[in-house]
């Protein structure tokens, strides 16, 4: 059931939608028993403030709602209602301005001096619309009134008189975080002019943390000084103004998301905050059950801890790499994603023990700073390559997937493969792999084992054995007797370039050694080319790649009216193009000659 409701001061007309009919203006005392405010008229009364809101003058009254009045504990409401001529007088005053303020007035960061000793109330205004007093939100504001104007807030506030650093020192249960504030020399900063938010984790959220990782990071100076500023953000934020998850920047450069779960305020997705909203003279303070180490802080092992590369950090662990994971020594890791081992042995093994020293490279690193041919050193002591593409960043094989995370002294690329380090050359990958049994026979009649083992950079679509074995027998030995279209066929498989199954994107185009064009995309995560599928990607080599094929690639068949898809062809085209075009014409012609010849023998016959 929909039920709707007269705002304060309007009220509805017989037979009209709406509530067009505007009442006229009463006081601020009898406003408040309009807008939903009648507890607050009550105390007023009790308070003898009545004849002040009803009488002359221009004031404007932060209104507690009468939930707001239900929701203070009892012991405090005890306290006010008992002394109602100086502490309810008093605590009322708080709540009102001498002067008009329309919530436009309201503007963010504005502070207005109050009738009770003119202690300040404070503004905020935030981006999503939602206005704050004290970090009480705004739910009726504008509620006006011939002697002022009355906004309703969601609970009592109370006069502020101390700021951050104050509130901080006075609480028992921050005692190790004031220690850890005064080691890193932040103290005074909290005593400063501005508007902080310090999610301030308690004692115990403290003791949560394992102690030799506690006292490595109080013991190092620069890790305290980000995990605390990682705790505060340049701008004040009450609980009130929060709505939804919402990253905003700290002190230490990185962002927190704070966000809400029902009636709980969250970080990072968590609901870790035990009080919210202790207001001081330049900020607001919450507090918090767990700590927050960002990771500028942590080493190696507790950046891959924290990440979605459990079987890579077991692997790094159980291969007796851990000194190099939790020391000072400046690395970069590249961790596969737990995806990347499915279906593989993870047993310890020499030599897994030695493919997990070589995801390990000897420098920290970012990935912005990296550029195509770069040449990295891994702790295993073998060079791997950078290359750089379009839509992807890969090291060897193995593309970033994330973000990198830049810890204390190392970092961490979490990567989509486990890598695969370049082990010989082409000739060298085809030979010790029985698939391509032919296809190495077919290479050293061709010519074409020298060009395979220099150092070029080379991406090998290698036809295997099944490839060879699909074409008709007489086809077959033709081509294998015929050293310059065997030479043809297989440069047509070489394209120029290194280009790994990362790199390929829904377009991909790749110039063979002769012929026109290699057509690449990918499809239910399988690399076509020319609509061939890839059978096994990424077979590393130190002068290019391999990637095996169970069919012969073709040329792909010209476009239909290319010419009248594309305008008229340039009547100034050269005769010289006109050839080039020819012959490659006639190169790609023979591929098709290759498969039909048979057929068109016995059609002759």
């Amino acid at each position: 059931m929909i039920t709707y409701e007269c705002c304060p001061g309007y009220e509805k007309i017989p037979g009209e939608k709406g509530c067009p009919a505007a009442l006229p203006l009463v006081n601020i005392y009898n406003t408040l028993g309009v807008v939903g405010a009648s507890t607050t008229q009550m105390y007023s009364e009790r308070a003898q403030l009545k004849e002040e809101i009803e009488g002359p003058g221009s004031f404007t009254f932060f209104a507690p709602s009468n939930e707001a009045w239900a929701a203070l504990p009892t012991e405090i409401l005890d306290a006010l209602v008992s002394n109602v001529n100086i502490e309810l007088l008093n605590a009322l005053h708080y709540h009102m301005v001498d002067r008009r303020l329309t919530s436009e007035e309201l503007r963010h960061g504005s502070s207005f001096a109050s009738m009770y000793q003119d202690f300040h109330v404070h503004i905020h205004h935030y981006s999503n619309g939602i206005v704050t007093v004290n970090c009480a939100r705004l739910i009726k504001p504008d509620q006006h009134a011939t002697n002022g104007i009355v906004h309703v807030v969601d609970r009592v506030i109370t006069a502020i008189s101390n700021n951050v650093h104050t509130l901080l020192e006075v609480d028992d249960d921050l005692e190790t975080l004031r220690t850890a504030m005064a080691a890193a020399g932040l103290n005074t900063m909290l005593e400063n002019e501005g508007q902080y938010t310090v999610f301030a984790p308690t004692n115990e959220a403290f003791d949560k943390i394992p102690e030799e990782t506690l006292n490595r990071i109080l013991g190092d100076p620069i890790a305290l000084r980000d995990l605390l500023n990682y705790h505060i953000l340049k701008h004040m934020q009450c609980a009130e103004s929060i709505v939804s998850g919402t990253p905003m920047e700290t002190l230490q450069g990185t962002m927190l998301e704070v966000g809400c779960d029902g009636d709980q305020m969250t970080l990072n997705g968590r609901a870790i905050i035990t009080k919210r909203d202790q207001l001081g003279t330049n900020g607001v303070v919450h507090y918090i059950s767990e700590l927050l180490i960002p990771d500028s802080a942590k080493v190696l092992l507790e950046l891959a801890e924290g990440s979605s590369v459990s079987t890579a950090t077991k692997l790094f662990v159980e291969a007796g790499l851990s000194p190099h994971l939790t020391g000072s020594e400046p690395l970069t890791m590249l961790a596969p994603l737990d995806d990347a081992f499915k279906g593989s042995d993870t047993t310890m093994t020499p030599d897994m023990r030695k493919l997990m020293t070589n995801h390990i490279l000897k420098q920290q690193l970012s990935s912005k700073s990296l550029y195509h041919g770069q040449e990295l050193e891994t702790l295993g002591g073998i060079k791997l390559r950078v290359f750089v593409y379009r839509n992807s960043l890969c090291i060897e094989n193995a593309c970033i997937a994330a973000h990198d995370k830049a810890g204390r002294y190392a970092a961490m690329f979490t990567v989509d493969k486990v890598l695969t380090p370049p082990m010989g050359t082409i000739m060298d990958v085809l030979k010790a792999d029985d698939r391509f049994s032919l296809l190495v026979g077919a290479v050293q009649t061709a010519g074409m084992t020298e060009l395979l083992n220099q150092q070029l950079a080379l991406t090998f679509f290698a036809p295997t054995n099944a490839a060879f074995s699909a074409l008709p027998r007489a086809d077959l030995n033709q081509l294998m007797q015929s050293r310059p279209e065997l030479s043809s066929l297989l440069r047509f498989h070489l394209g120029e370039g290194m280009l790994v199954s990362g790199g390929v994107g829904s377009h991909t185009r790749l110039k063979p050694l002769q012929g026109e064009k290699l057509e690449l995309g990918v499809r239910n995560y399988t690399v076509y080319v020319n609509k061939v599928p890839v059978a096994d990607a990424d077979l590393m080599a130190t002068n290019g790649v391999v990637h095996a094929v169970d069919s012969i690639i073709k040329p792909m068949p010209p476009k239909v009216d290319r010419e009248q898809a594309d305008g008229p062809a340039d009547p100034l085209r050269t005769a010289a193009s006109s050839r080039a075009d020819s012959k490659s014409f006639r190169n790609d012609d023979l591929f098709q000659k290759v498969v039909s010849s048979r057929s068109s023998r016995t059609m002759t016959q």
